[in-house]
């Protein structure tokens, strides 16, 4: 279960740095113990049920290209960044942020497993 409060303070801390909250990650566990707040919390941002609860954020990197940044919430905090041309396409954008989104998937287990081993 993911913290609200924590919740908030992410996605304020990632604001005050220029970053655009684009689509929420959350466990259908967690859009259920949200429902309540998620327009709240995330606004219009697009919200996708997944196995790893986690935002995406994208904002300028350089001249012409484009940082995106995905934040895992709950556990133990990390993120992965892509910095994406302004010429590639829509669909190796999309390609990228899945593999982005399998990479954290497989290291907050990694995690957890050792976590829950100590």
């Amino acid at each position: 279960m993911i913290n609200e409060q924590q919740t908030r303070e992410i996605l304020l801390q990632y604001k005050r740095h220029g970053w655009n909250l684009r689509r929420v990650l959350l466990s259908a566990q967690n859009v259920e113990f949200l429902s309540d707040s998620l327009k709240i919390l995330f606004g219009e941002a697009e919200i996708i049920v997944s196995e790893i609860d986690a935002v995406w954020f994208s904002r300028a990197s350089g001249k012409d290209n484009e940082a995106w940044e995905l934040r895992r919430l709950g556990g133990t905090p990390f993120a992965l960044v892509e910095v994406f041309e302004s010429e590639d396409d829509e669909e190796v954008r999309q390609e990228m942020r899945k593999e982005m989104e399998t990479r954290l998937s497989q290291l907050a287990s990694k995690v957890q497993n050792r976590n829950s081993k100590a």
